[in-house]
């Protein structure tokens, strides 16, 4: 069987990742910006530098001068001063014939002539201007940042007369920066930003740790108390994290809701086998015991007859005992609610009292109804509508009182159908009401005098008007019980 996976280590694990990735984008995007920034500053100068020298150099070859003159060198050499950075000049042919500043190679420069790469060269004869990151073969000690500009005289416009470029090259200037200090910043920079991520890395991961743990330790509560109540401890319940105002304190509600809901279905449970079973061992004592007299000659065979009419009425009793709790457990089990459809309130419960008709007349009593002229129709299922009416009004008239009145209503609501079936008879207790369509409950003062009762027919008619979710009132004062339950009008 495979381990289960640590929601601590998953959810530290993630969260450590995530800062990880956070400061790798954070620092490369920083590296990258500061780089740029750096060889932008540094280009920005060695741009104007050239520009500068290329100035003066071509105001020198315009009055005469060579790019080797003393001059020239000398205006070089104060440039490279007071700017520090590295100086080379050459012919169109590539040959250095001067050079300033500390970061070229004197040996290779005094040793003979030497010449510019023919690539840098060419690009400038054709017209390009060149600038990046070199050592030039070895002319640099180390890799430098250049940048260049073709020098040429200057000639005076015919058409304006200003002094312009004659664009015939004389010589090239490349002015070159150490690239060596730019490195050593970024690698400065980069030190101190990985101290800072590690520094940060450790303080999340204890915040992070701690934070974790404070919200696993209560779903192992929670699921330790699971367990236990999962072994049948039905009492158990979490009480540490249940005033918490989050979504801890949610679920410990919940569950502490789940486990009293749990316990109550429970507690109906055995209530209903403890009913179930008293229900049964009723009619089956009385059947064994009047058979068992028929058969040892207790009972005297003038009694014979009467001993099996009550023999047959109880095994009557425990069939509708039976089919009724088929019934209900069809009701329980149903995966869907049957297709509603539009029908007439009225002609349904006016067909329930019809096929009441005999037991209402044994009982002589007085049937008063309050229906609309027209029909109230509503929505449901007519068949399950018929049984809750027939239901209730069978019970109205086993329960009146003989010669007493029972009463049929409909009225109309905001939408909602009202349908009431009343009685004259005794007064069920306030007690008693909040009981009433509980499974085989029944009045004690109804147990004696009706024995064909099982107690499941108002609990039927609840589970189906919920449903349906449809509701059912009653009220009982001075002698009047009545029973309300709601439609939805069309």
């Amino acid at each position: 069987m495979a381990q289960p996976k640590s929601m601590y280590l998953r959810q530290v694990t993630v969260m450590l990742g995530l800062i990880i990735l956070c400061m790798t984008l954070l620092g490369a995007g920083f590296f990258s910006l500061s780089y740029r920034y750096q060889l932008q500053e540094i280009q920005s100068t060695l741009d104007r530098n050239a520009g500068f020298i290329s100035d003066y150099a071509s105001v020198a070859l315009t009055e005469g001068s060579s790019l080797t003159d003393k001059d020239f060198v000398n205006y070089i050499q104060s440039v490279v001063l007071l700017t520090d950075t590295t100086v080379l000049v050459c012919n169109t042919e590539g040959m250095v014939v001067c050079a300033a500043g500390t970061n070229w190679n004197q040996e290779l420069l005094t040793s003979g002539e030497v010449s510019i790469p023919a690539w840098a060269t060419n690009q400038l004869l054709s017209g390009r201007s060149y600038s990046g990151m070199t050592t030039f073969d070895g002319i640099f000690n180390t890799r430098c940042y250049v940048t260049s500009e073709v020098l040429s005289p200057l000639v005076r416009d015919q058409n304006t007369g200003e002094l312009v470029s004659s664009n015939v090259p004389t010589g090239f200037l490349f002015v070159a920066n150490d690239a060596t200090s730019v490195m050593e910043f970024l690698q400065h920079t980069f030190q101190l930003f990985f101290i800072t991520a590690i520094a940060v890395l450790l303080i999340t991961l204890i915040i992070c740790s701690f934070t974790v743990q404070k919200m696993v330790d209560p779903l192992k509560s929670m699921c330790s108390f699971a367990h236990r109540f999962a072994r049948g401890e039905v009492d158990v319940r979490i009480t540490d994290y249940k005033n918490r105002n989050d979504e801890i304190g949610e679920l410990a509600a919940a569950f502490n809701a789940m486990a009293d809901s749990l316990a109550q279905a429970e507690q109906k449970r055995s209530e209903f086998v403890a009913n179930v079973s008293h229900e049964l061992k009723t009619p089956m004592t009385t059947i064994a015991g009047f058979a068992d007299g028929i058969l040892d000659g207790t009972i005297p065979p003038e009694k014979e007859r009467e001993s099996l009419q009550v023999i047959s009425s109880e095994t009557r009793r425990l069939s509708r005992l039976v089919r009724r709790m088929l019934e209900l457990s069809r009701l329980q089990s149903s995966e869907r609610v049957a297709a509603q459809e539009q029908f007439d309130a009225a002609e349904i419960l006016l067909r329930v009292l019809v096929s009441l008709e005999t037991k209402i007349t044994e009982k002589d009593l007085e049937v008063e109804t309050h229906l609309p002229h027209g029909p109230v129709m509503v929505w449901g299922d007519p068949d399950a509508v018929t049984q809750v009416c027939y239901n209730l009004l069978d019970n109205a008239v086993k329960f009146a009182s003989p010669k007493g009145l029972l009463t049929l209503k409909i009225t109309t609501k905001a939408g909602k159908a009202y349908i009431a079936i009343g009685n004259q008879g005794e007064t069920i207790p306030p007690e008693q009401l909040t009981h009433i369509f509980d499974r085989f409950h029944k009045a004690d003062s109804s147990r004696s005098t009706h024995k064909d009762g099982v107690g499941l027919g108002l609990y039927i008619v609840k589970t189906l008007l919920n449903t349906y979710k449809e509701d059912i009132f009653v009220t009982s004062e001075n002698g009047f019980t009545e029973f309300t339950f709601t439609l939805s009008e069309v």
